[in-house]
């Protein structure tokens, strides 16, 4: 059929005004690359992640009431703080705690609400009560907690060789130094240490010359506590830029000091801190809290000292909500890098023991390599099914749908995580079905005794148009079927998400590819079948039927 005869085919139905619209388009072959770019543009930009990062926060309230009972916070604080919270939309769970002094009312918010909104309203609620604490509570601490951003990406732990001149407190502020760096890091929310042991002045009282000389423990942390009164407070700068922190004539500035600190007089003579105790620059033992590493030895032939255990600091990285875990990792990495040379020199060594955007990466191009196969797989079964220029056209089509998906997923904010491609994996099956239908149609209008006398455009458009109806109502009862998850609440429904946005997407996408590529493809490639007509073959059996 002449192109400009085109419009001139009788359709009644989207699929066959799609087909006829695009079949001589010269705009088609540029629209198919153009879908397999962005598609591909989406794969690689999108931010990668394991799994979902689920939104789950809350908050802690605070309130201070010195000298009261665990009984009376429970009656004037708990509990009335427990009710106006109530009045704040998005609370799920609010659990109160009544103890000595303090009362303490943990929140949970509802899963997916928003976080920050979900604070404010939070803080606002409290200040708005302000008046109705009772006389004597004091200023309530309101403490949020974010789950989605406190599970890190990236853990790293340091430890000291055998080598090295640094202590405990050299390590921490090495340490602390690399943290600081990594907070600049786009992209990265929070960094926390663990196993860490701060600097402190340690004072050992000597508990028979205390008694020597008539001295109780009390007078020795009031003597400590008098002078220490005013930490820390910073006056200002030195030339040598280091900071002031006390102004005074007998500041702490260092051990002597310390030891130098007059506790009391006994029979007209100063005693000093030095006389009734131990006084050592060196950090804080009142935190037990410490980690170990186990570094395996590999010429260890004894089983039981196999592993060397060393103390180490574990310093970890989380990122923003939405971020790519590799990219972030990448750049942590790389800014780590600049303290290679000072970590050698000061004795200094680290394992990366856990790399979330390394195990995202992995996860996500495992799960697309099996959304290769399996698509190499529909293109071997079809060919069996309809022949390998058929194959060929629905193969076609995969990439493409699974392209727009992408596309739709990247400009809505979503990232790909395990369950993305889950729900690519799950729709794979389903989005050749309207593609097939209509080659399928295709292929038996060719076959047909008629379709000698028909142009092969004419057979693409009228075999498309005559199974849009069916196909658009089979496609659209698919979907309504996976819509409801996306009203699934809790844990479950968050982690499932993906699934109801991207399949209903994935399954249109499969409509609108196959009425546009599929007819236009098989005007390309596909011939009718050599065949006469039936009246040229009666006519020939009548004349033989005379001769005889």
């Amino acid at each position: 059929m002449d192109k400009g005869k085109i419009d001139d085919i009788p359709v009644t139905d989207i699929a066959g005004k799609l087909a006829k619209l695009f079949i001589y388009n010269p705009l088609t072959p540029i629209l198919a690359v153009f879908l397999l770019a962005v598609g591909y543009l989406s794969l690689v930009v999108m931010p990668r992640e394991e799994d979902p990062q689920i939104a789950i926060s809350g908050g802690t309230i605070i309130v201070p009431l010195p000298g009261s009972t665990p009984e009376e916070i429970n009656n004037i604080i708990v509990e009335p703080l427990e009710r106006k919270l109530r009045e704040i939309s998005g609370i799920k769970h609010i659990y109160g705690m009544a103890t000595d002094n303090v009362g303490i009312v943990n929140v949970m918010y509802k899963i997916g609400e928003n976080r920050e909104d979900s604070n404010l309203k939070l803080y606002d609620k409290v200040m708005q009560n302000m008046d109705q604490l009772p006389k004597g509570a004091m200023q309530p601490l309101i403490r949020p907690f974010d789950i989605d951003i406190d599970v890190p990406i990236l853990t790293l732990a340091f430890y000291l060789r055998d080598d090295s001149k640094l202590n405990r407190v050299g390590l921490f502020k090495l340490v602390r130094d690399i943290q600081n760096d990594f907070n600049s890091v786009e992209n990265v929310s929070k960094t926390t240490l663990k196993g860490e042991h701060k600097e402190q002045y340690n004072i050992e009282v000597d508990l028979h010359k205390l008694s020597g000389y008539h001295l109780s423990l009390g007078q020795i942390t009031k003597a400590v506590q008098a002078l220490a009164v005013n930490v820390p407070d910073v006056k200002g700068r030195t030339n040598d830029n280091k900071l002031v922190v006390f102004g005074v004539k007998n500041a702490i500035n260092s051990v002597e000091d310390v030891r130098n600190i007059i506790v009391a007089s006994y029979m007209g003579s100063p005693i000093y801190l030095k006389d009734v105790a131990k006084v050592e620059a060196s950090y804080d033992k009142q935190n037990y809290k410490s980690a170990e590493i186990a570094l395996k030895l590999k010429d260890s032939k004894d089983k039981k000292s196999e592993f060397l255990h060393k103390e180490q600091i574990t310093l970890s990285v989380s990122k923003l909500k939405g971020t790519n875990a590799v990219v972030v990792s990448e750049r942590v990495l790389e800014e780590l890098k600049k303290y290679e040379d000072e970590l050698k020199n000061a004795g200094v060594s680290y394992i990366v023991t856990r790399n979330y955007g390394v195990r995202a990466d992995e996860a996500v191009n495992e799960l697309v390599s099996h959304l290769l196969i399996t698509i190499l797989i529909i293109a071997i079964v079809l060919v069996v099914a309809l022949g390998w220029k058929e194959s060929l056209i629905v193969t076609f089509t995969v990439p493409a749908i699974l392209a727009v998906t992408l596309f739709i997923a990247y400009l809505t904010g979503q990232t790909i995580n395990r369950i993305t491609l889950f729900a690519f994996l799950l729709s794979l099956g389903l989005l050749v079905d309207a593609a097939i239908i209509v080659i399928e149609n295709i292929h038996r209008h060719m076959h047909e005794h008629d379709a000698v006398d028909r142009e092969v455009d004419e057979i693409m458009v009228t075999a498309t148009d005559e199974i849009g109806a069916p196909t658009n109502i089979a496609t659209l009862a698919i979907i309504l079927t996976m819509i409801p998850m996306a009203f699934v609440g809790g844990m479950m429904g968050e982690f499932m998400k993906p699934i109801p946005y991207n399949v209903p997407v994935a399954l249109f996408a499969s409509l609108v590819v196959a009425y546009i590529f599929t007819p236009y493809l098989a005007n390309k490639m596909l011939k009718k079948p050599k065949m006469h007509h039936h009246h040229h073959h009666f006519q020939k059996d009548k004349e033989s039927g005379e001769q005889s």
